[in-house]
């Protein structure tokens, strides 16, 4: 619940004249509501001694109060002591059998219990008797959520925002619960219709963006980012999901404003250096491409994708020592990233340092990349070099991941008649000419020794 500015300054007296005491060992009197402001404080800080030294004192002072009686079992719950904390919360039901409070915390007990269908129970008695219904059909939202009920959890999100429309954390599972349904034009429809009545709720306008974005709905996505960023100028979050946007419309220029505006607002992330970076080079500004690149990476030197861009725009210039060079100091960085080696490899490749290349595809694809591109560049380079039997050992491996594939089938037919093996030869160009006829073309530019063989075209003739 949002204090008034009269009852923060008496929050802020209270709580100033406790630490006070505590320095001084003097006992000044609390009236219960005061400690439990203060007990509840030291929770929320995650202070938990302080906030058990305040509860002693406030029993002391206030030993029949019943809201600190319950603020203490909030704290036995806090520390798992369940059996306690249900023990007291009968005594005190005893007297109180109309106190919404006891009912909530009791739901919580058997929240923790994993009894999530008993806490609901209890949560529903609760509304009777409670002024506070957002907060207690929150708490049925979450139970439901427990519960991967999801549809039911979403009622009673949206129940509490009838009831509140400026509890935001109801409002962000409201979104999940609809996306997590696949339900994301019911989720934009239902928060227009949370727009009517709250037009001014930046988080609602940043969601509907979200979801509009998600849908490839890009332009209104834009729109619905900058109400958001209207509202609230300084809200980091809706800037950089709006560039993101409006580079989809290639929109760079404006996506550029927007990336720059999280840095102007915050701190610089390596994201938003990197999708400035990303809107140059589109824009053809190579230099300020390169420049923010840079920036990437020493903002941030474990971003596998500042260092891939990097390497990326130098490969794109053809300017393969560069790229060379930048892939070579991502690698000293991490030599488990697979997406360097495949970049190490394919820069070598363009080199013509076939053994390098050949130890990068072998190193992308003992850390998994097992893409058939992949194995393929690997294997033809393996083949290039002389070694067929380790590229005929290489394809055997693909052929596990990818079976019948007319590529890895040619490519094993023209290795093994290399090597004359014609029965193995044979067995995979009938395997490889019953996939995919057309990709013969693959045994003739590979193997042309092969290819010209009189037994070879006799069988390429029978499959005609």
């Amino acid at each position: 619940m949002q204090l008034s500015d009269e009852e923060e300054d008496d929050y802020q007296v209270s709580l100033s004249k406790f630490e006070s005491m505590l320095k001084t060992n003097k006992v000044l009197f609390f009236d219960s509501e005061e400690f439990e402001e203060i007990i509840l404080h030291y929770l929320d800080m995650g202070k938990a001694n302080l906030a058990k030294k305040a509860l002693k004192l406030a029993l002391e002072q206030h030993p029949k109060s019943t809201g600190l009686k319950l603020v203490q079992v909030e704290m036995l719950v806090y520390d798992d002591k369940l059996d306690i904390a249900e023990k007291m919360l009968n005594e005190l039901y005893a007297i109180e059998p109309t106190n919404e409070e006891i009912y909530i915390q009791k739901a919580n007990i058997y929240s923790k219990r994993d009894n999530h269908e008993k806490a609901v129970e209890l949560l529903k008695e609760a509304l009777k008797y409670t002024d506070d219904l957002a907060d207690v059909y929150n708490l049925i939202g979450m139970e439901y959520l427990f519960m991967d009920n999801l549809e039911l959890a979403k009622e009673n999100f949206i129940r509490c925002l009838d009831e509140d429309l400026e509890d935001q954390s109801a409002l962000y599972n409201v979104v999940y619960c609809h996306e997590f349904l696949d339900q994301n034009q019911e989720a934009i429809d239902y928060l227009l219709q949370y727009i009517d009545k709250n037009p001014y709720s930046e988080i609602a306008w940043h969601q509907i963006g979200r979801l509009y974005y998600g849908l490839k709905d890009y332009p209104n996505a834009v729109r619905a980012f900058e109400y958001a960023t209207y509202i609230d100028d300084e809200f980091v979050g809706a800037f950089m999901e709006n560039g993101k946007a409006l580079e989809k419309l290639k929109r760079y220029e404006d996506a550029i404003e927007n990336y720059q505006k999280t840095i102007d607002l915050d701190d610089p992330t390596s994201y938003a250096l990197l999708r400035i970076g990303k809107c140059h080079e589109r824009l053809g500004n190579k230099a300020e491409a390169l420049k923010f690149y840079n920036q990437t990476v020493h903002e941030d030197p474990l971003l596998d994708k500042g260092w891939i861009a990097i390497t990326d725009f130098y490969t794109r210039q053809k300017n393969y020592p560069k790229a060379l060079f930048y892939v070579n100091k991502a690698l000293e960085i991490d030599d488990q990233n697979k997406a360097y080696w495949k970049r190490y490899a394919n820069i070598n490749k363009a080199m013509n340092f076939f053994e390098e290349a050949e130890f990068g595809y072998r190193k992308a694809v003992s850390l998994g990349d097992a893409t058939l591109e992949i194995w393929l560049y690997w294997v033809d380079i393996l083949q290039y070099i002389g070694e067929f039997e380790a590229s005929i050992l290489a394809l055997m491996q693909a052929s596990e991941f990818f079976p019948d594939q007319a590529q890895i089938e040619y490519r094993l037919a023209g290795l093994n008649f290399m090597l004359a093996d014609d029965k193995k030869g044979s067995f995979h160009l009938t395997n490889a000419l019953r996939i995919n006829f057309e990709d013969k073309s693959i045994l003739e530019e590979l193997f042309p020794v092969v290819w010209a063989r009189r037994k070879v075209q006799n069988y390429i003739k029978k499959h005609l």
